[in-house]
């Protein structure tokens, strides 16, 4: 049996800093196969929803190379609002034993 293990980009848009205690909103998570689909995702949004556009695609390419991650902050007034972060992540990983033996063999019988 193979696998093909592929690569994908988990996108998790986080809220943060001060405001989100008045208003607590939880994590967005969102999966791409495509890296390049992902971030013209994200700038989308962000110019949509009146935000800067400081997210990119070679920022973001050389991040994950560099350090496996991305992550971005956006604020207002110098309070922070929320973080974009991109994460690659195995997709259909190689398959190990995963931790199950090879089944005994029965013993024979005697005649």
């Amino acid at each position: 049996m193979r696998s093909h293990s592929q690569v994908i980009y988990e996108v998790t848009i986080q809220y943060i800093g001060s405001l989100n205690t008045i208003r607590q909103r939880e994590p967005f998570t969102v999966y791409f196969s495509n890296l390049k689909k992902a971030v013209e995702s994200i700038v989308n949004h962000l110019a949509l929803n009146g935000w800067p556009i400081k997210v990119n695609y070679t920022a973001v390419y050389r991040s994950l190379k560099q350090r496996g991650n991305y992550y971005c902050d956006f604020d207002v007034a110098g309070a922070r609002v929320f973080r974009i972060r991109i994460i690659p992540q195995i997709l259909n990983p190689v398959l190990t034993t995963m931790g199950i033996d090879e089944k005994p063999t029965e013993p024979t019988k005697k005649r």
